[in-house]
């Protein structure tokens, strides 16, 4: 059987239905490969087997047609339907997608008008006069399409974290499968928990090292193979990007995991701390005069040097190595230490699953409270309640919390932080919530100085437990709007307001750069996957890792709390926090 994962069928479908819109097919038919997608995306059993074995009769919203496609590309590896709509487009068009504001519709009119086929083309496109010939691309267009470009051309050849993580564990699973590997660790800056990155770093001890690096150079997602020795392999994903594997012996094992794992500067210290104690530190081993350390693991080759092990995530040379020598490491905190979250969203406003769907998905993680804050009325693209659907989703929580026992759903919005620093919802009606999280939405370009004094103002409402996605970044695509981060989290100390570590990938706000500072000050943070599917509570994972990134232990973290301690910590007034 093929090594087809769930990933390789939602791409597939979801790039189905791109290509149908872009031969101009009937919408029902494009929107059955993307409903497709999703219900292969949600489905809770073995999808891929299920789909090999040809049995998906049984799953709703899945016809005999689909099934059929899904059968030959689960049980081949490839669909002939997909390869013949790929053939009828250059292979560039497919960049088109990546821009901001660039829907198929548009890139349709621009292949079909002007011929245009990569961002290149489309660049030059709008710096002549060609562009303004099309229906609906006037000078603002232009200019956001040109911007777009910009953002993309900074940004390209990078990667975020939770858009690799599923493919990278895939393939760390499939080294780890073969029988002639002892162990297996991606390291880099992945191993790290950056929240973007540029390649993936596999490092596996072996007695086959070029067995394996013949092995590796044949994963079926390898679009190209860049380098093929003995130990060393380089390959080009489908999608860009780039893997290295390094195979070792296992006594060098832990010099070269913690090598390659990084970060430079990290290195840089360690090898001066070795040169110290006369030895010489590489990715293969100590060398030098008398008896030298013996190492079996990692941890071995830190305790050698005279520290304490070095969690990964904190390996970026900011205070870990003084920490580490001085027993002052901190326990940092776990995904499973996690009791609950709050910011979600639900068919109310614009999830895609109801209440009871949301609250059914948390308790099967194991969660004993979630969270619902649904947009407020003036984020109207979202769907965002007014006070009367809130009022009802209030009676509603109250309602099913009725038929639970061990698990309890929590009212709360994300309310809108207007311009001027104002609320959506007046201070009544807050009051009703069990908590608020206060978020911009709108008017991203004030000077620095101004988004300052407006986040400063709804933190200092008694009625906003914390701040939302701190500074509206979405990673590779949008930078953060000014703000004074430093300012923003002295208020929050001294108003006794948590910022949320936004867990979703494209967010990953606030910046863990930032989280020791605020640890320091007494600021709490709440991880919210800021869920709009219940798949998506999963995204709390990502949140962990930043968290663990940002030296934050359990105590920092307010949704490690059981629902009693949380119910009593809401119940406070907030300058008893």
């Amino acid at each position: 059987m093929p090594d087809v994962s769930r990933d390789t069928l939602v791409h597939t479908l979801e790039e189905i239905a791109l290509l149908l819109e872009l031969k101009g097919e009937n919408p029902f038919k494009t929107r059955a490969y993307r409903n497709g997608a999703e219900i292969v995306r949600q489905h809770e059993g073995d999808i891929v087997a299920l789909a090999a074995a040809n049995e998906l009769k049984d799953i709703k919203g899945i016809g005999e047609a689909l099934q059929q496609k899904l059968h030959e590309l689960a049980s081949t590896g490839v669909l002939a339907f997909h390869q013949k709509l790929r053939a009828e487009f250059p292979a560039s068009l497919f960049e088109l997608f990546d821009l901001q504001g660039l829907g198929p519709k548009k890139i349709k009119a621009l292949h079909d008008q002007l011929g245009i086929s990569s961002i290149a083309e489309l660049k030059e496109a709008c710096q002549g006069a060609e562009i303004s010939k099309l229906s609906g691309f006037g000078a603002k267009t232009v200019e956001k399409i040109l911007a777009a470009i910009e953002n993309h051309e900074k940004f390209v050849g990078r990667f975020r974290l939770g858009e690799v993580a599923p493919l990278a564990e895939t393939l760390l699973k499939r080294l780890r499968d073969h029988p002639a590997v002892n162990r297996a660790e991606i390291a880099g800056s992945y191993r790290r928990s950056k929240e973007t990155l540029h390649d993936l770093d596999f490092l596996v001890s072996t007695s086959d090292p070029a067995g394996i690096t013949s092995f590796f150079t044949t994963f079926p997602e390898v679009h190209e193979i860049i380098a093929h020795g003995d130990t060393k392999a380089s390959i080009r994903l489908e999608n860009g990007l780039q893997c290295d594997l390094r195979a070792v012996s296992n006594a060098h094992f832990p010099f070269a995991l913690q090598y390659f794992t990084g970060s430079k500067e990290h290195n840089v210290e360690l090898r001066s701390l070795a040169r110290k104690q006369g030895l010489s530190l590489n990715e293969y081993n100590f060398t030098g005069d008398g008896d030298l350390p013996e190492v079996h693991e990692e941890a071995d080759l830190y305790r050698a040097l005279g520290l304490a092990w070095v969690p990964p995530e904190l390996r970026e040379n900011r205070g870990e190595i003084a920490a580490a020598r001085d027993g002052k490491l901190p326990r940092l905190v776990e995904l499973s230490q996690l009791r609950g979250t709050f910011h979600n969203h639900t068919t109310a406003s614009d999830g895609k699953d109801t209440l009871a769907e949301m609250a059914e998905a948390a308790r099967q993680l194991g969660l004993q409270y979630l969270g619902i804050a649904d947009h407020s009325k003036s984020s109207f693209q979202a769907n965002g309640l007014n006070e009367e659907r809130l009022a009802g989703q209030i009676e509603e929580i109250s309602r099913l919390n009725k038929s639970f026992e061990d698990f309890a759903l929590l009212s709360g919005s994300e309310v809108d932080i207007l311009k001027d620093g104002s609320l959506d919802f007046d201070d009544h009606l807050l009051a009703q919530l069990d908590y608020c999280v206060a978020s911009v939405h709108s008017v991203f370009n004030l000077p620095e100085e101004e988004m300052t004094a407006r986040l400063i103002r709804a933190m200092e409402n008694e009625h906003v437990t914390m701040l939302g996605h701190l500074t509206g970044r979405l990673l590779l695509r949008r930078d953060p709007y000014a703000v004074n981060v430093e300012k923003i989290i002295d208020c929050a100390a001294e108003t006794r307001t948590v910022i949320e570590l936004n867990c979703n990938p494209w967010r990953l706000d606030m910046d863990w750069r930032w989280w020791h500072r605020a640890r320091d000050r007494g600021v709490l943070t709440a991880l919210n996957p800021d869920a709009h599917a219940t798949e998506q509570l999963q995204f709390l994972a990502f949140g962990a890792r930043l968290a663990r990134k940002g030296w934050l232990r359990r105590e920092d973290v307010l949704n490690t709390r059981s629902l009693a301690e949380i119910r009593a910590w809401l119940d406070l007034p907030k300058s008893k926090r």
